[in-house]
């Protein structure tokens, strides 16, 4: 099974990433901040991450840097879910998957996920 880390401090948004990405089978495990994260990823196997870029503690570009320097880590693909402009978190935040403006649906973030991992079928769409 897929394992999907999402790491966005905004407890709703994280609880309904959690609910969209369960219900399409996906297994997920959620972290408030990029320490928090790191430490989520030292625990388990994760596939990919979801990955806010504002947060208290240590923000998104800081865990994505965390990440490039750890080489287990760095090979772990990373969508950024963020309302800054796309240039800005390019800018920010090299060498990501794929980025998604918010607002998102559960749709795109499903779509954004399969076509990063390469999924034929992708679960729940």
């Amino acid at each position: 099974m897929t394992t999907v880390l999402v790491v966005d401090d905004e407890a709703l948004i994280a609880m309904a990433l959690e609910a969209a990405l369960q219900d399409a089978g996906y297994q997920v495990t959620t972290a408030a901040n990029g320490r928090q994260g790191l430490e989520r990823l030292a625990e388990a196997q994760v596939d990919i991450v979801l990955l806010d870029m504002m947060m208290p503690v240590m923000n998104g570009p800081a865990m994505l840097r965390a990440m490039a320097a750890d080489l287990e880590l760095s090979g772990i693909p990373v969508i950024i879910l963020s309302s800054l402009p796309e240039a800005t978190v390019r800018a920010q935040a090299d060498g990501v998957a794929a980025i998604l403006r918010k607002p998102y649906t559960a749709g795109e973030v499903l779509r954004a996920i399969g076509q990063v991992l390469g999924e034929a079928d992708q679960p729940g769409i």
